[in-house]
């Protein structure tokens, strides 16, 4: 390796799941997530061969020098990013809407991914491109600056145990971070079926002094994905929310 490659994998801090003690072993961090099972079913599977090349950024792109993510899309567009898309249900609807837009769909569950890319290719949205990079890490640094046209957060890992509530995705860092990155007038959408972690996302995202916003009417375009049926199934309500940055 050169020096000046060198140089430039040393510039990008380590992914999680990558990170070492000066001694080699793994370091211990606090994520909003758990990565689950990656096995697929024959449909999974099927879809994963049939789309993955065209529309999966692999992990180790990340870590290329020179990464740029307009390469992946193959143009140059206004940008939307949803985090964690589960099975692609709404991210699917809504990027066939937006043809004029990218959309980069972040989700570490490989086998939801397999399930969002038939969706995706079935709703002709060619212009979604899938990672399974840790989200909050992809935006710090493969994203610039006011980049975003608008961010999707739908029914993020409730993670109910009081003691599991310091892994929630929305807290007072990534709400800073999300602001940075949406452009003046770009917007966060969120939605949830768990009262306490709309009342969290509404204190975070009100004491960030770069947004502005708070619950808002049930967003219409939204399509009723299986992670809301669940919740009103189980008798929860859903609390949406939009804030646009100032």
């Amino acid at each position: 390796m050169s020096d000046e490659t060198q140089a430039q994998a040393a510039s990008r801090p380590a992914r999680p799941h990558q990170r070492l003690t000066d001694d080699g072993r793994r370091m211990r961090e606090v994520l909003s997530y758990s990565r689950r099972g990656a096995r697929f079913t024959p449909r999974q599977a099927e879809s994963w061969t049939a789309h993955h090349e065209q529309m999966v950024i692999p992990e180790d792109a990340v870590d290329e020098p020179g990464f740029a993510l307009a390469d992946w899309f193959g143009r140059t567009a206004p940008l939307i990013v949803e985090i964690g898309s589960g099975v692609g249900e709404a991210t699917a609807a809504l990027a066939a809407t937006r043809p004029d837009r990218d959309v980069l769909a972040l989700e570490v569950w490989r086998p939801g991914v397999a399930d969002s890319l038939w969706r995706v290719a079935r709703a002709g949205a060619t212009h979604v491109r899938f990672c399974s990079v840790d989200a909050r890490w992809s935006l710090e640094h493969l994203l610039g600056p006011a980049s975003l046209e608008e961010v999707w957060t739908f029914f993020p890992d409730p993670w109910p145990k009081t003691r599991h509530h310091k892994r929630r995705l929305v807290r007072a860092e990534v709400a800073a971070l999300v602001a940075s990155r949406l452009r003046p007038g770009g917007v966060w959408r969120l939605a949830t079926d768990w009262a306490d972690y709309a009342e969290q996302m509404r204190e975070v995202l009100d004491a960030e002094p770069a947004l502005a916003g708070g619950e808002v009417e049930r967003w219409s375009e939204r399509p009723v994905t299986r992670f809301e049926r669940k919740g009103l199934d189980a008798g929860r309500s859903i609390t949406d929310l939009a804030y646009r940055r100032v």
